[in-house]
């Protein structure tokens, strides 16, 4: 679907559902699904386009689509079969960097520039009590890649030349974590970026669900207690901003996906401080992405279904049932979500 009806659709759909009495006519969201010819579990998510996509997942596998979906093609990197691709962040069709996750040296970034023919490690972890999560990037440049606590601080591993090499960040200037605390590698989410210096990393397990913020790229951060709960299996799974103020953390007890109670916070001030929303989706949810032209959009996805927000967040409406672990939009506004089973999707309107 081309730049122009996604956005024309998208806008319907808003003023359908936000004026009152809503029209009957007006097209709803809908999940269109790929035929990925894997059964892999795809928790890692890059949206290029509406044409260029790639995941990455279980079994060492990394997918890279260039027709929208139609067909997909595999272009794992090699000796990573036994491993998980929780993460990847692409560039365009040619260019991307993956991670995979595990202790000591299990965690290791990759990166193609060639649509994944052939891929270089960039990055192989030498800190046997680190375990890396999820990675996200500023700009082509400038990236970081997350780890849960080592010595009782997060640690992070930063990029300055777009994945061609990582040097870890000095963790002079982390909050101490809490105890049991950790970031989940549940969909790639849990470190996030808006513009060219601020990130954001989501965090549970222990006796606060926090989001830790840095406004230099990662040099010094801050924390915030959410209003989501936490427990080992609870916290904020994902956090998107739409831009440096305006964001979004969802979450929940992955122990019990259908419970929603306490599993989303909205802030509009760069995350010192959370709100509850009037409503949240019911049941837990471990990805969440803004839409890139109508500001005031965003989808939430999880096991158990998907919702979407007109309002920054404050009301949500459940569009699917389906499961996704996923969802990251495009800058040219596809909005794509993958999962179990091989799950791909992009993101439909019906009437």
């Amino acid at each position: 679907m081309k730049r122009s009806l996604i956005t024309a659709a998208l806008a319907a759909v808003a003023v359908a559902t936000l004026q009152a009495p809503a029209s009957a006519d007006a097209p709803a969201p809908t999940w269109k699904l790929s035929t990925t010819g894997t059964d892999a579990q795809l928790r890692g998510l890059s949206a290029v386009s509406h044409r260029v996509a790639w995941a990455s997942g279980s079994k060492g596998t990394v997918l890279r689509t260039v027709d929208g979906g139609r067909t997909w093609t595999r272009t794992s990197p090699p000796d990573t079969a036994a491993l998980e691709l929780r993460d990847i962040e692409a560039f365009d069709a040619n260019t991307a960097v993956a991670m995979t996750i595990g202790p000591g040296g299990q965690s290791r970034i990759f990166r193609t520039t060639d649509g994944g023919k052939a891929w270089t490690e960039t990055f192989r972890n030498a800190e046997e009590t680190a375990f890396y999560d999820c990675l996200a990037f500023f700009d082509r440049e400038h990236g970081l890649a997350l780890s849960d606590p080592v010595g009782g601080k997060f640690r992070l591993v930063s990029t300055q030349d777009g994945g061609r090499s990582w040097s870890v960040v000095p963790g002079d200037r982390m909050p101490a974590a809490l105890d049991g605390e950790f970031a989940f590698a549940a969909s790639g989410q849990c470190v996030s970026t808006s513009g060219s210096r601020d990130a954001w990393i989501a965090t549970g397990g222990g006796a606060k669900a926090r989001v830790l913020h840095s406004a230099d790229r990662g040099r010094s951060w801050t924390v915030t207690d959410t209003v989501l709960a936490s427990a080992p299996s609870a916290g904020v799974f994902a956090t998107a901003f739409r831009d440096t103020r305006h964001g979004i953390a969802v979450g929940g007890d992955y122990a019990t996906p259908t419970g929603g109670v306490d599993a989303l916070g909205l802030t509009r001030d760069g995350g010192k401080t959370w709100q509850k929303p009037s409503n949240a989706p019911q049941g837990y949810r471990s990805g969440v992405a803004w839409h890139p032209f109508l500001r005031s959009a965003a989808i939430a996805v999880g096991p158990t279904g998907s919702d979407y927000t007109l309002d920054e967040g404050r009301h949500w409406r459940r569009f699917d049932t389906g499961s996704f672990d996923t969802v990251d939009c495009a800058a040219d506004g596809a909005c794509w979500a993958a999962g179990e089973k091989g799950r791909v999707a992009v993101l439909g309107f019906t009437r």
